[in-house]
């Protein structure tokens, strides 16, 4: 009997990993066939366009990317300093970046830049308002800082509070198996909704804050086809009545004050 045990776990996860594969086909075939209802408008392409532009406008000398760790936004160039900051640290951080950093954003960074730049890590940080004044403190006279953060109150984000990191480190190889080593990492969402972390910003010193919301997010239950169709159906409805609340996430961009 308990040798056929190990038997039994594979038969299992394989049946799943059938099941799962058939539902995300099913979803990727909707997609395809009704773009405008379950396709998503590509965030990261609204982040790399402001910062693509910034770096155009204001010609910076530094940048300091926040939790970029090896999968940095930018790669290195002549015209800037590329300085990147995370809590932990790879071999290739030490070659992607001019210089790097291993620390949280929590504490004062003893680096200064013209923009700081993030993507998918302020949902992560536990206190936010300590994250915004080093951000603040760490950015120059006149810079600016541009993030992509996913939004609290967006299924997605409550059902990851429920399920909790461990429990997600497990379900992740089954129901979205690219994004093993990517994601997995705790999520607090401290004040992660668009009008939440623009009144942080405001607060803490910054000006000319500007929100842009997201509402697709429905790919991460293309694993079961009814949920995928339920939250699609859902996020279209919100982003027909400009329920932000419910956004999947949102970029931000703020400028510190030239004469701060």
């Amino acid at each position: 009997v308990f040798r056929s045990l190990p038997v039994c776990r594979t038969r299992g996860a394989v049946i799943l990993r059938s099941f799962i594969g058939w539902n995300r086909d099913a979803a990727a075939w909707l997609e395809r066939r009704y773009p405008g209802i379950f396709g998503a408008p590509s965030y990261k392409a609204e982040l790399e366009g402001r910062i693509v532009d910034d770096i155009a406008r204001l010609k910076p000398s530094a940048i300091l990317e926040v939790g970029g760790i090896d999968r940095p936004l930018l790669e290195r160039s002549t015209s800037f300093t590329y300085i990147g900051l995370d809590i932990e640290e790879k071999p290739d951080c030490y070659r992607i970046y001019d210089q790097f950093v291993v620390q949280s954003i929590e504490q004062p960074v003893d680096v200064e830049a013209d923009m700081l730049i993030s993507i998918t890590l302020m949902e992560h940080v536990p206190d936010n308002k300590a994250a915004a004044r080093s951000m603040f403190l760490a950015l120059r006279p006149g810079g600016v800082m541009h993030h992509y953060i996913p939004s609290k109150w967006h299924p997605y984000s409550m059902a990851l509070r429920i399920v909790g990191p461990v429990m997600q480190k497990w379900l992740i190889p089954y129901l979205r198996p690219s994004a093993v080593g990517v994601t997995g990492y705790p999520a607090f969402f401290d004040h992660c909704s668009p009008s939440d972390m623009a009144k942080l910003f405001r607060s803490q010193g910054f000006e000319q804050v500007d929100v842009m919301s997201f509402y697709r997010a429905s790919d991460y239950f293309a694993f079961f086809l009814p949920a995928y169709v339920s939250v699609a159906l859902f996020e279209n409805l919100c982003a027909m009545l400009n329920w932000r609340i419910f956004c999947s996430g949102f970029v931000i961009s703020a400028t510190k004050p030239r004469n701060s």
